[in-house]
């Protein structure tokens, strides 16, 4: 049985899908010795090289999964490498061996609060997902009040350069009697670029400031000072993964068969040579 080659190289944590897709497109992944296109598979006894070097696939059962939430700062980029030389998001984060860390979604440069990174790409895959539909949830301040015709119109959906796009809620956060600077607290399941931003300028209405303070059910935790980082333990990963059918469950997927049939003693059925005067 064979699984999507991005997929099976996510699991590694060498990046999300999206990002293995382009190192797929760009040639830099071979099975068994052939350069891989888009749409390739991989079984268990291929062997994988990225830019030359094998790749080690783990079964899902095997895989440790790390996730940590991190308190982004104002001026950091979603970037690992920024060719304007800002600082950015993975500057701060726990150094690691044989992985690394993929983001979970992304938040514009004057966007701070809660981010994900995990070392699994395929958790982050779906956490992204919108079919998973993760609320997230911001606290915006923006200048001026907000009338009621131009909340139901962001409840009941604006057309934007990309699509339609609407809040599942707005409440009122408070703010200055004047109504010069007021709060509000806003959930939304999409995660277009900058979308919270865009909402509020389609009502003539600039935000301020804005906060990233609940992706799902976690919550930013009030003690977590900018630019700093929270591991989360196993018993708080585990709803994610539930979440988003991800359980590794033990002899599940490709190299999880492998094992279950090595261990029955079953010989996996030969593939056909091709015959190389053949075309």
């Amino acid at each position: 049985m064979s699984e999507k080659l991005q997929k099976v190289l996510a699991r590694t944590g060498l990046g999300s899908r999206r990002e293995l897709e382009t190192w797929i497109a760009d040639g830099r992944v071979s099975v068994n010795g052939q350069v891989a296109t888009l749409g390739d598979r991989a079984e268990p006894e291929d062997t994988i090289r990225v830019d030359g070097r094998i790749i080690r696939v783990k079964a899902e059962e095997d895989i440790v999964r790390r996730v940590i939430i991190y308190h982004k700062p104002v001026g950091e980029v979603c970037s690992r490498n920024d060719p304007q030389g800002r600082p950015t998001v993975f500057d701060n984060l726990p150094k690691l061996q044989g992985m690394r860390w993929v983001q979970v979604g992304r938040l514009d440069i004057n966007t701070t609060g809660l981010m994900l990174f995990t070392t699994d790409g395929e958790l982050a895959h779906r956490l992204m997902h919108p079919s998973n539909g993760f609320i997230r949830e911001y606290a915006v301040r923006v200048h001026g009040t907000l009338s009621e015709d131009k909340r139901k119109a962001m409840l009941d959906g604006v057309l934007l350069e990309d699509g339609v796009s609407r809040f599942d809620s707005i409440e009122d956060a408070g703010g200055a009697d004047e109504g010069a600077n007021h709060w509000y607290k806003v959930r939304l399941t999409g995660g277009k670029y900058r979308e919270v931003r865009r909402l509020f300028q389609s009502q003539d209405l600039e935000v301020a400031r804005l906060i990233r303070i609940r992706f799902g059910d976690l919550t930013l935790p009030s003690s977590l000072r900018t630019g700093r980082w929270q591991e989360l333990s196993e018993q708080e990963i585990k709803p994610l993964t539930e979440r988003v059918d991800l359980k590794g469950k033990k002899y599940t997927g490709l190299y999880g068969r492998a094992r279950l049939r090595h261990q029955r003693g079953d010989k996996p059925p030969r593939k056909p040579r091709r015959n190389p005067y053949r075309r």
